[in-house]
């Protein structure tokens, strides 16, 4: 059996731009790809604050601190300036469940990494 759990959040990231002329994806910069976990092209689910609205894409590597939607919907939901959380899935077996650690990653302002929690999956309940 194969368990869908959040390995890595990115908590309230700051959007840098929104590019409705890019075909799609979200650019997340490396130190924050570095610090989450997260990998070039998995999916993730990115929650805007001020909205309430919800995408889901696959991620390319980007500058230090960038945040951006690319493709024409996610430019109309997103705009520079909101805040998200961004959240990268992975499927597990039960058996890694017990030992996977989830990465949550907090930021300042300018998206600069502030902390970072690791959370054992199998010692959460």
């Amino acid at each position: 059996m194969n368990i869908r759990v959040c390995m890595a959040k990115l908590h309230n990231v700051t959007v840098t731009e929104a590019n409705p002329n890019y075909k799609g994806s979200i650019t997340i910069g490396r130190n924050l790809l570095e610090a989450s976990g997260i990998k070039p092209y998995q999916m993730v689910i990115i929650n805007n604050g001020r909205n309430g609205d919800t995408w889901q894409t696959y991620v390319i590597p980007g500058k230090t601190g960038e945040i951006c939607l690319n493709g024409q919907p996610p430019a109309h939901h997103f705009k520079p300036g909101d805040v998200v959380i961004i959240l990268a899935e992975a499927f597990v077996t039960a058996e890694e469940h017990a030992a996977f650690i989830a990465k949550a990653v907090f930021v300042d302002g300018k998206n600069n990494v502030t902390s970072v929690e690791s959370h054992l999956l199998g010692q959460e309940l």
